[in-house]
């Protein structure tokens, strides 16, 4: 312990707590390395899985069985998807879940073998938790890192940060950092969502990192308008107006952009009333079993979720279940920047679902394998150049930390709505065009140097502060990202621009703090647009 805080060096530090950072901390440590796990929650209970039923992209390994589910999700990637990494993920998926079997109890697949895919969140993130002490990873519980620490090559040395409960800072020095801190939902309510906040692009781009597909960030789960919880039983939902009128709401699949601008025009105009009475009989039994969240909010106020009407609402998910995230520039998942690796929902999904969500199935499979991937990698790393104890490491964190202009007091409650109008308010997001693209940037902007310029945090202040200016950042991004990117693609739905353009397949990369970037990866596509 230092006179400012406690210190602490591992060969890996992991920043997050939710299903990637768990696989990734599990990697390193069965790879020989000693890591460290720092989380602004509990790990276990922290972040999105942990109140939901992910399931795993499974395919067997049988003739021909695996290319056909390749060639069936890559011809909904909207051409930005690679096979090679979408193939990864189903194997790395098929080896490693079997190994939590010590930890999770599998049910039976009714055919007399074990069912892996499907799995409970609660008891999948103890499971995890459990796993990972098992192999040594050190966790940290409320512990949430602030900043980066950069060495003078530019490569990544470390992260610094507070104690909830301890009120003491503290600065660890690592060989490696991966970044598993999850997606932003801009504190839409979405359910375990309140921590997805973008800290952890945040911190990097204050590095120099690059982040890719942030355009790619409209999603909307369906709830009771009172209570976030999962989607799985609308599916077979009927809507109504208040009056009874039934409403003509295109199906989901195969057409999620009509199926949410349908249910998103009609809750402009006024309530919608879900019936879920035609649900199939085999979707009732198991409901609790799947998503245990779901039925609660239902039995609290007397309702039948499948027998009583009730009103709902779209409650955004942002880049949580969009694809956007820190750029993945090579096979082991490491960012632009020289030692820091991204994981699950804090790197891009383009990779393996393109311009579309990656729903429960990519997604989870690709937080198993890219936290698999970028754990094995740290591991290697750090023992290849140690944990560079020797070498100068600076902080690199900004807004709430350290402001560019005089320090005073902003109003935060005054932030959030401007963050929330611009990403997720269903006119905004689902109907984009250049017009209101412009305004939300200039608003953003607005409220970026507000915080940057003027807000600076005291103790246990700074994370909050953190907090709203990790939104402010990752609205930015989306929406410049969402102006540069000028034709509509998968979840990018521009009401301008409504056509897709052939010549536009090419991941888009953003970046910046003070100044936000865009450019084409393709660097023909770049020069031509240039």
């Amino acid at each position: 312990m230092t006179e400012e805080g406690i210190d602490l060096q591992a060969d890996v530090l992991i920043i997050g707590g939710g299903m990637a950072a768990c696989w990734a901390a599990i990697a390193a440590a069965q790879a020989g390395a000693d890591v460290l796990l720092v989380d602004k929650g509990f790990v276990g209970t922290s972040g999105v899985t942990a109140t939901g039923g992910p399931n795993h992209w499974w395919v067997a390994p049988e003739p021909g069985k695996r290319e056909a589910a390749v060639e069936e999700r890559h011809a909904r990637s909207f051409g930005l998807a690679e096979r090679h990494w979408m193939a990864r993920i189903i194997e790395e998926s098929w080896i490693a879940l079997p190994t939590l079997a010590r930890y999770y109890p599998f049910g039976g697949d009714g055919r007399g073998g074990t069912f892996y895919p499907g799995v409970r969140g609660p008891e999948y993130m103890r499971a995890l938790r459990r796993y990972a002490t098992d192999a040594g990873v050190r966790i940290l519980d409320h512990h949430p890192a602030l900043e980066l620490l950069v060495h003078d090559d530019g490569s990544v040395a470390g992260a610094a940060g507070h104690g909830r409960l301890t009120g003491q800072s503290w600065r660890a020095r690592a060989g490696a950092v991966i970044m598993a801190t999850g997606g932003c939902a801009f504190r839409s309510g979405l359910i375990g969502s309140h921590g997805n906040t973008g800290d952890g692009l945040l911190m990097a781009a204050e590095a120099g990192a690059a982040l890719s597909g942030m355009e790619f960030s409209v999603s909307y789960s369906l709830s009771p308008a009172w209570n976030s919880t999962r989607t799985l039983p609308y599916f077979a939902a009927r809507f109504f107006d208040q009056d009874g009128r039934e409403l003509d709401i295109p199906p989901p699949i195969g057409g999620e952009g009509a199926h949410l601008r349908a249910l998103a025009s009609a809750m402009l105009a006024g309530p919608v009333i879900a019936d879920l009475s035609d649900a199939p009989d085999g979707l009732k039994p198991i409901l609790r079993r799947i998503q245990p969240a779901s039925p609660t909010p239902f039995e609290r106020r007397g309702l039948d979720i499948f027998r009583d009407r009730f009103e709902i609402k779209l409650f955004g998910e942002g880049t949580v279940r969009g694809t956007g995230g820190l750029q993945v520039v090579d096979a082991h998942c490491q960012t632009s920047l020289s030692g820091l690796y991204a994981a699950g929902d804090s790197a891009t999904r383009e990779l393996v679902a393109g311009a579309t969500s990656g729903g429960g199935a990519q997604n989870a499979a690709w937080a198993l394998t890219s936290g698999r991937i970028a754990g094995a990698a740290a591991a290697a790393r750090a023992k290849r150049d140690g944990r560079r104890l020797g070498a100068a490491a600076r902080a690199v964190g900004q807004a709430g930390l350290r402001p560019a202009a005089s320090p005073r007091p902003v109003d935060l409650k005054a932030v959030l709505p401007v963050v929330q109008h611009a990403t997720i308010g269903y006119d905004d997001a689902l109907w984009r065009s250049a017009p209101k693209l412009a305004r939300a940037r200039d608003a953003l902007d607005g409220a970026w140097r507000l915080l940057a310029d003027h807000d600076q945090g005291v103790g246990l202040d700074r994370g909050g502060l953190r907090e709203h200016a990790a939104m402010i950042a990752a609205a930015r991004w989306v929406t410049a990202a969402a102006h540069r990117r000028d034709e509509s693609r998968g979840m990018h739905m521009r009401a301008d621009r409504p056509a897709t353009d052939a010549a536009l397949a090419s991941r888009l990369l953003t970046g910046g703090t003070d100044k936000v970037w865009t450019r084409f990866e393709t660097p023909a596509l770049q020069e031509a647009a240039a």
